[in-house]
């Protein structure tokens, strides 16, 4: 049930609603001259400019933030850039002792018929190169005769095994896989078993 939320008539009471809209906007107009002309105790005008002040100071520290982050973007792109150019710079130092060693066996054995000192040449190169890969993180894959994995190894044929404990496994490596550090970066691919 819903109350009766009307006034009750008083005949001696007159209300002109223009002459209490004329006060009101009378009050309002002294309250704006006096806030203007900080007459009223000063309280608004203070903290007006206490407000304003604040303003201006979270204003500036967010420009300074945004600006220090600006330069720091700028700067991490740019380290970024540098470390793209200069990634590889320490493996290929690394590796131009083994090209070093290739031009001394190729100058060493152009005029040689003797297959050993070729072949010899060939192992030692091949034995540091593996050094210095090695020293680098990486680090070949051991597949044959191991159970096949998908996320390791790629399967090229299928071959019929040759002992049954070879079913389902590697039975040949076609290219080696390796691992960089614990990430694989070239997969095995092999020859299963069935």
């Amino acid at each position: 049930m819903a109350e009766d939320t009307t006034l009750p008539q008083d005949d001696n009471l007159s209300v002109d609603p223009d002459h209490v809209g004329g006060e009101l906007q009378d009050e309002v107009n002294a309250l704006d001259t006096n806030e203007a002309e900080g007459t009223e105790g000063g309280a608004p005008k203070v903290e007006a400019s206490k407000t304003d002040a604040e303003l201006t100071e979270l204003k500036d520290k967010y420009l300074r933030l945004a600006a220090e982050f600006d330069n720091y973007k700028r700067r991490t792109a740019k380290e970024r850039t540098e470390l793209f150019k200069t990634a590889s710079q320490e493996l290929m130092v690394a590796l131009l002792p083994v090209l070093d060693d290739f031009d001394r066996a190729r100058h060493h054995t152009k005029d040689t018929e003797d297959a050993n000192a070729v072949r010899e040449s060939i192992e030692i190169i091949s034995t540091k190169l593996q050094k210095i890969l090695q020293q680098k993180g990486l680090t070949p894959m051991e597949t044959k005769g191991g159970a096949f994995d998908a996320d390791l190894h790629e399967a090229i044929t299928q071959i019929p095994a040759p002992s049954e404990e070879l079913k389902g496994k590697v039975v040949d490596e076609v290219e080696k896989g390796y691992y960089l550090g614990d990430k694989v970066i070239r997969h095995a691919k092999v020859v299963l078993g069935q």
